[in-house]
């Protein structure tokens, strides 16, 4: 922990083509071993397969899915007199992205099919309409939320 201070805050750059900071938060998580031209491949062409599909704007449906699946409650693990109990606590609208973001690129990697840009579009699209595996994932959490109530005094 920095004797310093606190830390700034740090705010999410705007990638090239869309000038959207959401998108760039996306790019950077698909990333893996720093090829991150590989990762814009893959998001552009996942845009332009959801602007197929849809015949909508992409980014619309981006967002969508986003708000769709980013959780506004989680448990957060505490440890109680020698047990570990799972206490429910709010998130913030930035963690919840960060979240959502995690949970819609889990669930695209799971999904079979040919290429990374296709199963990611198909996850944005069926997020954006209330399916998928992702939004399975933020209804679980909440239940689990949902079910551990009682020890929401223990924040």
């Amino acid at each position: 922990m920095s004797r310093r201070g606190p830390a700034e805050k740090k705010t999410a750059k705007a990638d090239p083509i869309y000038r959207n900071r959401l998108v760039n938060m996306l790019i950077n998580r698909i990333l893996k071993h720093g090829k991150k031209s590989l990762a814009y491949k893959i998001l552009y062409r996942a845009v332009k397969k959801i602007h197929q599909k849809t015949k909508t704007n992409p980014l619309l449906v981006l967002r969508q899915a986003i708000r769709r699946v980013t959780p506004r409650i989680a448990v957060k693990a505490r440890l109680k007199s020698g047990l570990t109990q799972q206490v429910p606590v709010e998130i913030g609208s930035r963690r919840g992205k960060v979240l959502a973001i995690r949970w819609i690129l889990a669930a695209s990697r799971k999904r079979p099919g040919r290429n990374m840009a296709f199963k990611l579009s198909s996850e944005l699209v069926d997020a954006a309409k209330g399916r998928g595996d992702a939004i399975r994932k933020r209804e679980e959490t909440h239940r689990m939320a949902e079910a551990n109530r009682a020890f929401a005094h223990l924040r």
